[in-house]
């Protein structure tokens, strides 16, 4: 399944301020806590705490903060099925990123070893 145009513009107007606090319920309803869900944001963007809090008080789109992300090397490594979508077969490169960070939260609050969320090299 393929994300259309509008999908496809709806996550890029989407205000990460405000899906980061469903991001953290999800993970601390799983027992995880939002210390590990903001080291896999820091591992994917390059987004330390205090960058993130800032990007959060500037309410930025998702298409701004992953403008201002640097992807880590690894993220091309995230596959697999997110949202009723195959990651890899993602052609939108913003619509993939969002895809990557649902993914990682996702396996966060499934309880996955953070060694393997992280895609370490071994």
């Amino acid at each position: 399944m393929t994300p259309s145009d509008t999908h496809n513009q709806r996550i890029a107007n989407m205000s990460f301020a405000g899906v980061y606090p469903m991001y953290v319920q999800k993970v601390e309803k799983k027992g995880r806590t939002q210390q590990e869900l903001d080291e896999v944001i820091e591992w994917l963007t390059g987004f330390n705490k205090k960058k993130l809090d800032a990007l959060i008080k500037e309410k930025v789109t998702f298409e701004t903060f992953f403008e201002r992300a640097t992807l880590h090397p690894n993220a091309h490594l995230i596959t697999g099925m997110i949202c009723g979508y195959r990651i890899e077969e993602i052609d939108n490169p913003l619509t993939k990123k969002a895809r990557y960070l649902d993914k990682l939260v996702d396996e966060l609050a499934k309880g996955r070893k953070m060694e393997k969320i992280l895609r370490e090299a071994k």
